[in-house]
């Protein structure tokens, strides 16, 4: 009887959120253009600043290169995250969450599948942007543990922002609202310490940038991967930036969590 119970009950949460995400990545996987644009948008951002920016910008004694690449690793992959609003809508469109919703399987299941399936691609996109920093000049001076750990946050940063775009996706109604609306969070990573010290800012606009998560997450990258240098440039320890980067992506999580499964919801 009991087995009989479960059956009726359908597969568990993470069974469902393992199976949706496999289903998307399937997807990715057998669409070149998809793919990639995952492996070699973040790479074009980071050339593009790392050689145009390069010499003009001042980072004292930890360097431009140093410097600007944490913030790439960090808001590069937020710029293709874009497409998971779009890719939101599409689903939509084609019916694909009507015969979700259909199955005996838990309405947060297939949010959270499609943000842990476009999460695995940005690992993958991480990986290779990683590859051509070092190429182009980047280097970790704070040794190999850290760098893990910086690696890791961003992933936990992505996959917090994955809610964002899901939720934007889920009220845009149609692909090209959907990014209209997540080119919103393009000035939000301009204004941040991404790409240039908050110092070389307007004041009223350093109280914006100084306390919003995209400089908390690249500050956090910054010093855990530039050492002793970065710390004393931005006058605080890796411990400080990692805390609030960590809070700031739960906060994220839960506020666009819950916002986007009530709205799946509703349908």
């Amino acid at each position: 009887m009991a087995s009989v119970a479960v059956a009726a009950r359908g597969p568990s949460l993470f069974t469902s959120v393992v199976v949706i995400a496999k289903q998307r990545l399937l997807k990715v996987l057998r669409t070149p253009a998809l793919f990639w644009t995952y492996t070699m948008q973040g790479v074009l951002f980071l050339v593009i600043f790392r050689y145009i920016f390069g010499g003009a910008i001042a980072a004292g004694e930890l360097g431009y290169t140093d410097f600007v690449i944490p913030g790439i690793l960090a808001t590069g992959l937020i710029w293709q995250g874009m497409g998971g609003a779009v890719g939101i809508t599409e689903d939509v469109a084609q019916g694909l969450f009507d015969r979700l919703g259909s199955l005996p399987i838990p309405r947060s299941a297939v949010l959270a599948g499609r943000a842990l399936a476009d999460t695995a691609m940005q690992l993958w996109s991480l990986i290779v942007m990683t590859i051509v920093s070092f190429l182009v000049g980047f280097r970790v001076h704070d040794g190999l543990a850290n760098a893990l750990i910086a690696a890791a946050l961003i992933v936990v940063f992505v996959f917090a922002f994955e809610w964002v775009f899901i939720t934007m996706g889920l009220y845009a109604g149609n692909a090209q609202a959907a990014q209209g609306i997540s080119m919103i969070l393009v000035p939000f990573t301009f204004v941040s310490s991404a790409y240039v010290p908050v110092e070389s800012m307007p004041g009223w606009l350093q109280a914006v940038a100084e306390n919003q998560p995209v400089t908390f997450m690249t500050d956090a990258v910054r010093t855990l991967t530039g050492g002793a240098s970065a710390e004393v440039f931005l006058g605080h320890p890796a411990s400080y930036f990692v805390l609030r980067s960590v809070i700031w992506s739960a906060v994220i999580v839960l506020v666009f969590g819950t916002i986007g499964v009530a709205r799946y919801r509703r349908g």
